[in-house]
């Protein structure tokens, strides 16, 4: 029996190798390829750039220290988009689970703010919250907020009936039927939604770094755009992947590190 569930754990490790191993692969094939069609004429060098000049340009920014100023903007802008968010999101899931009437109210509003373009609002955040930090985090807020009320409330509304009946049964008031068992149910859930607000803080900043920012990676972007630099625009691009996912990652080891703990 102990042969059979060794066995099992080392295939599971060696399939995680191989996964790592072709994701390593294709990443480095898409770089050589993307080199290669630059330096035969196969892509507009002036637009797509290539990979051996953004990566010049991210050592370049590194050593002026530029990078790390502009670097530093986004992530404080993005963590405390993601920290709002989910907190007010789940706050406002709570508040909508424990009062029926307050849910009948506000489902219509809310499923209008959610279809709503999010960035069409972003004039009316920058007359009201000025051209700066606190406009950014609200453009954030609004991406987030309504997404994790939904999918958190949809959590505690998915909860087994007869868990709920169970413990009325046994006498739990309101209050302790859901910190005994809505929210451990829905712990779950709460987790994922971390994920989800990963991507969309990130989208929530810099598309308000586009709007209003006079630092941070979304002006690079534009600055790099309004001159003509696509490397910067580029390079720029690249270091956002990297790090959303380094957030990503952390966020993932969170959720594992809670889970167990369950």
């Amino acid at each position: 029996m102990r042969s059979r569930h060794d066995e099992f754990k080392r295939a599971k490790r060696l399939r995680k190798r191989a996964v790592l191993a072709v994701q390593g692969i294709l990443l480095v094939l898409f770089f050589t390829l993307w080199e290669a069609a630059a330096r035969l004429g196969w892509i507009d060098r002036l637009l797509f750039s290539s990979p051996s000049k953004v990566f010049r340009q991210i050592y370049a920014n590194m050593v002026d220290g530029s990078l790390w100023h502009h670097l530093g903007v986004t992530v404080g802008e993005t963590a405390v988009g993601f920290v709002l968010g989910t907190l007010l999101g789940t706050l406002l899931a709570v508040a909508i689970w424990w009062s029926p009437f307050l849910s009948a109210v506000l489902d219509p509003y809310m499923v209008v703010f959610n279809s709503m373009p999010k960035v069409a609002l972003g004039p009316i955040f920058i007359v009201m919250f000025g051209a700066g930090f606190t406009a950014i985090v609200v453009t954030t807020l609004s991406i987030t907020i309504i997404v994790t009320t939904l999918v958190v409330y949809n959590s505690f509304c998915g909860v087994d009936p007869n868990l709920v009946k169970v413990a009325r049964s046994l006498g739990a008031n309101r209050t302790q039927v859901f910190f005994k068992v809505i929210l451990p149910s829905s712990f779950p859930a709460i987790v994922s939604t971390l994920k989800v607000n990963v991507g969309m803080s990130w989208v929530g900043v810099i598309v308000g770094e586009f709007l209003v920012a006079k630092s941070g990676l979304g002006y690079l972007i534009i600055y790099g755009f309004q001159v003509f630099n696509f490397t910067l625009v580029m390079s720029s691009l690249i270091i956002i992947a990297f790090v959303a996912t380094t957030m990503y990652q952390l966020v993932v080891y969170i959720e594992k590190v809670l889970v167990s703990r369950q």
